[in-house]
């Protein structure tokens, strides 16, 4: 012990041992010592010179640290020592000034003695072990050494916790350490945990993280809270940037309504705090973070909603336009509120609406372009102007359509500013910056509408007194052939640029607009002389530009100038230009540094204002042209003619094919039809033969109930018995009487019912005659036959009704005086009555007999028409199958053209080849006999080819 203090306070006599030694015999008193008050003294020495020595205590004594971890962990003082011997080594003290030689070597003895520690897993198992104990002397070395080692090597460390069981589950219950240092510290080890990993990023986010950063912003006191509050951001931004799984639980956890209260801010926002103000900043990048271009169009687009539903777009407007707010949140705002608003209908309506508190009201819009075409503001705020008012037309038809508006002169209003006016003043004023803002706002409000840049084609420009107003196109144009003029400005490039990129918005894919273009007799000679001329890196942008126009008015160009066709232009560039001098001038542009940096993301990020060449959509497009414009300039006019025969032949195949489709419809529908009528006549025939078997079945009865009245009759009519005997009977007859009637009854209703199946029956027949089937030529015929079977049937059962009713009224009159029998006799004329009714039963008989056969006849045409049906359906098949060889005929003529296309290609450079070959060698060619002889081959060769096919 005396030797300890002796070290440690230099109180030893004889020459003193050094550094080295006696953190050797420290070593070896830790590892040899058996009391445990000795170790622990040891280590407490060890950690005292930790700092001064560095490495000797690192590579001596770790091993020996890392022993009393293991065995002397129910000693929290020892441990603790220990613990913070070990951060002493691995961290990196960046608080002391140090000279950057000497800072460096140091971070890298950091790393190699945290090589050293996580060359053993079980180490990093072993300290998340010492983190589950409670005494503070143990846990907060612990918290330290785990995120020093973390900031050497995260990567690895983080492979190692994410294997180890429960390891993130216990980092996560830092957070709710009633310790205010080990909770804080505890979310500087989670950010460094947490960074570019994104399975710990979803661990930490379902170990219920997002709830427990939430309630610490809410208690430390939100935007005006300290530097906890600040950590807790960090945390977040981690978690959900480029997560999407996160974001998405961040959303359904219904986390992002609980941000709306930290952008509530009061009428006096005079003497902010730079904490509040970092803390705000970070807020606002949450929030981005959240809606951000680079996620996917449905998560950003239900985070948008959720933002709007909630109130929080609405608390980020009214910051916007709040009075002394500092510029970074003002401008961070800005980007905020555009990323919330960008693609989204309902918010950008909103936007739309939203009103400055000025005396009178301006829109937001409006007092936002008024600072982008401001050279006085700061040069990021206008920036973000630009990138709000980029967002607010992005997909935004209505948005476009009203910005446009501002321009027409029926909507023009002297007494406001409006849009338009701003956009228009900043696009011809004596700043380059304002130039360029102007003109990439102007070809937003043009992007991917056709109608907008017609309607520009109307706003007419006055420029000076006495002379006649000009339109916006014509302008444009003027000030960028008046070279003059620009050099006399900041930035003649930037403003060129500005320009050329709204012209070519404007007329892409405009033929109209093309029209106006080249109507003007100094555009098209101004571009040429343009792209010819030899100048430096950055004029060469704009000569890619100028060919890029030039490429637009070829490739939209409608013919309908006759100097300035599509051939006539390719022949003026070929002339004046050249074709390969054409083609590099327009991919220089994609090579260019500026161009690259624009078309990484939407937002207009530039250091300096000179950088600000290139916007992003503009860039899209560009990649969009390129292409077709090369071929379009490149081609030849045989070439261009080929490609137009081989069009028009692909659409007469195509309308063939689209024949035939039709063709096969119809025949479908007709199958159908028929189907369906066959089906309903079916039905009918059944109806028709159930209801014929009912009514035999009843006349039947009607026959055994008669016969068995005759003979009661008869019996009574022969015998003369008592009274008693009389009325017996004549109750037993009244009886029969009345089945009879309702009998009688049953019979009328079921003829109505037959008559008016036949009715219909009827009508479907004539519907059928009437139309035709067009596969079924040789049914007519059948079908009248039929029809007139079915009209005798008709006839005959209407004949029989009559009979039944006659029959009904003659059995009434009987039965009546049956009834009467005991007071009015039988005579001779009811005998013969009965006798009648029995000749007409028998007739009837015969009558039904025949309505049977019919029926057989009805079920015998019913097979017929089925037959007739299976020949419609092969025919349909039969043409269904000429329709697949056709539709193979066309794709084997297809890749017939496209085979003779590439040996027309190859044959065409071959001949150059050899001609140029032959010039070397000091030849004379003859190219248009060569020509003439080629074109001849050709044309018969394509003869040949149209008689074989």
């Amino acid at each position: 012990m005396n030797y300890i203090f002796g070290v440690i306070g230099g109180q030893s006599a004889g020459p003193q041992p050094t550094g080295a030694e006696t953190v050797q015999k420290l070593c070896d008193r830790v590892a040899s010592s058996t009391l445990l008050e000795d170790r622990r003294d040891a280590v407490r020495a060890l950690k005292s010179l930790s700092k001064k020595y560095r490495l000797e205590v690192g590579t001596k004594a770790m091993d020996h640290l890392l022993h009393i971890l293991r065995t002397d962990s129910s000693d929290t003082e020892i441990l603790g020592y220990a613990l913070d011997t070990l951060y002493n080594i691995v961290c990196n003290d960046e608080e002391e000034e140090q000279e950057e030689n000497q800072q460096k070597q140091e971070d890298d003895m950091g790393v190699q003695f945290t090589d050293k520690f996580i060359q053993e897993p079980d180490n990093i198992t072993l300290l998340l072990t010492m983190l589950e104990e409670f005494d503070f002397h143990v846990r907060w070395p612990g918290v330290k050494l785990l995120t020093a080692l973390l900031k050497n090597q995260c990567a690895q460390l983080q492979g190692i916790i994410l294997v180890s069981p429960m390891g993130v589950s216990r980092l996560m219950d830092l957070l709710a350490d009633s310790r205010e240092v080990i909770r804080n510290d505890g979310l500087l080890l989670l950010q460094q945990l947490t960074k570019g990993n994104a399975a710990i990023q979803k661990i930490v986010a379902f170990e219920n993280a997002f709830e427990r950063l939430l309630d610490i912003i809410t208690e430390e006191g939100s935007s005006d809270g300290g530097i906890v509050v600040e950590d807790c951001l960090l945390l977040l931004v981690n978690l959900l940037k480029n997560n999407s799984s996160n974001q998405n639980f961040f959303k359904e956890g219904s986390y992002i309504q609980r941000m709306k209260p930290w952008f509530e801010v009061g009428d006096d926002n005079s003497g902010w705090s730079a904490q509040k103000v970092t803390n705000l900043h970070l807020m606002l990048q949450l929030v981005r973070v959240m809606v951000s271009p680079v996620n996917s169009p449905g998560a950003t687009s239900s985070c948008q909603k959720a933002m709007f539903q909630c109130g929080l777009l609405q608390q980020l407007c009214t910051i916007l336009m709040a009075t002394g707010v500092p510029a970074d949140i003002l401008t961070e705002t800005i980007n905020t509120v555009s990323e919330v608003i960008r693609g989204s209908e309902v918010n950008q309506d909103y936007f739309a609406s939203v009103n400055a508190p000025s005396n009178p009201p301006r829109p937001a819009i409006v007092v936002l372009l008024m600072s982008m075409v401001n050279e006085r503001q700061p040069f990021v705020l206008r920036c973000a102007v630009l990138y709000c008012f980029q967002c607010f037309l992005y997909k935004n038809h209505k948005g476009q359509g009203e910005i446009v508006a501002t321009l027409l002169p029926s909507t023009i209003d002297a007494n406001s500013i409006s849009a338009g006016q701003l956009l228009c003043g900043g696009l011809f004023s004596a700043d380059s910056l304002s130039n360029w803002c102007a003109a990439v706002a102007l070809a937003h409000a043009l992007q991917d509408n056709l109608t907008q840049k017609e309607q520009l084609l109307r706003v007419q420009l006055a420029t000076s007194l006495g002379k006649p107003p000009v339109s916006l196109l014509q302008q444009c144009t003027n000030i960028l052939s008046q070279g003059d003029k620009l050099n006399r400005r900041g930035s003649r490039v930037q403003t060129k640029v500005g320009l050329l990129m709204v012209l070519c918005t404007w007329i892409c894919n405009c033929p109209i607009a093309v029209m106006h273009f080249l109507h003007n007799q100094d555009n098209v000679p101004f571009l040429t002389g343009q792209i010819s001329e030899n100048l430096g890196e950055d004029e060469r942008l704009v000569q890619g530009l100028c060919a890029l126009l030039l490429g637009i008015c070829i490739y939209y160009n409608d013919n309908s100038l006759e100097n300035y066709t599509k051939e006539k232009l390719k022949q003026l560039i070929e002339k004046r230009i050249g074709k390969e001098n054409f083609v590099e001038k327009l991919g220089f542009v994609t090579k260019h540094e500026l161009y690259s940096r624009a078309a990484q993301k939407p937002q207009p990020a530039f250091s300096v204002p000179e950088h600000m060449l290139f916007d992003h959509e503009f860039t899209k497009l560009f990649k969009e042209l390129e292409g077709v414009i090369t071929k379009a300039v490149l081609k030849s006019s045989e070439e261009e003619k080929k490609e137009e025969e081989v069009k028009k032949t692909l659409e007469q195949h195509d309308s063939i094919v689209t024949q035939y489709k039709e063709l096969i419809r119809e025949q479908d529908s007709q199958v159908n039809e028929l189907k369906e009528q066959m089906a309903s006549l079916t039905s009918q025939n059944d109806k028709l033969q159930d209801t014929i078997t009912q009514q035999l079945s009843q006349i039947q009865q009607h026959k055994d109930q008669y016969n068995i009245l005759k003979l009661k009759l008869g019996k009574d009519y022969q015998q003369t018995g008592s009274q008693a005997d009389g009325a017996h009977v004549n109750g037993l007859q009244l009886e029969e009487l009345s089945q009879l009637r309702e009998q009688l009854e049953d019979l009328r209703r079921q003829n109505q019912l037959l008559q008016t199946q036949l009715t219909e029956k009827d009508n479907v027949i004539t519907s059928l005659k009437a139309e035709g089937v067009p596969s079924a030529e040789g049914s007519t015929s059948e079908n009248i036959e039929i029809l007139r079977e079915v009209e005798m049937l008709k006839a005959q059962l209407q004949s029989q009704t009559a009979e039944i009713t006659q029959l009904q009224t003659e059995r009434q009159e009987l039965l009546g005086r049956c009834e009467n029998r005991a007071t009015v006799p039988v005579t001779g004329e009811d005998m013969e009555k009965i006798a009648e009714l029995e000749s007409r039963l028998s007739t009837q008989n015969t009558e039904t007999q025949k309505l049977k056969e019919e029926v057989k006849a009805l079920l015998e045409s019913k097979e017929s028409m089925e037959k007739e049906l299976a020949s419609a359906t092969s025919t349909v098949a039969i043409l269904q199958a000429e329709k697949s060889k056709l539709q193979q005929e066309v794709q084997d003529s297809k890749k017939e053209q496209d085979d003779l296309l590439m040996l027309l290609a190859d044959q065409d450079q071959k001949i150059t080849s050899l001609k140029q070959k032959l010039k070397d060698l000091g030849e004379t060619i003859e190219d248009e006999d060569d020509l003439d002889t080629k074109d001849q081959f050709d044309d018969d060769e394509e003869e040949e080819e149209d008689d074989d096919e």
